[in-house]
């Protein structure tokens, strides 16, 4: 059976990217399925960046959010 293989971060699926490159280059792999997995690698990685967008889009928001609170009541205690 195939190790899990960490791919939690773009950094960790960069990585295993260029491990397939290596492999494929000494053929270690055949370089069709060297392709097809570093091909799954890219849609891995353009889902975690999609995530990790909306994670800071949301963050950003929330904290837009808040700052507009303080103003408001910092404005409505002044009058």
């Amino acid at each position: 059976m195939t190790p899990r293989i960490n791919l939690s971060t773009s950094e960790d699926i960069r990585r295993e990217m260029a491990k397939i490159y290596r492999e494929t280059r000494c053929n270690k792999i055949l370089p069709t399925n060297g392709t097809k997995l570093v091909y799954m690698l890219i849609n891995i990685l353009k889902a975690y960046e999609v995530a990790e967008i909306e994670k800071r889009l949301t963050d950003l928001e929330l904290a837009n959010l808040q700052s507009d609170t303080k103003l408001r009541l910092k404005a409505a205690y002044k009058n």
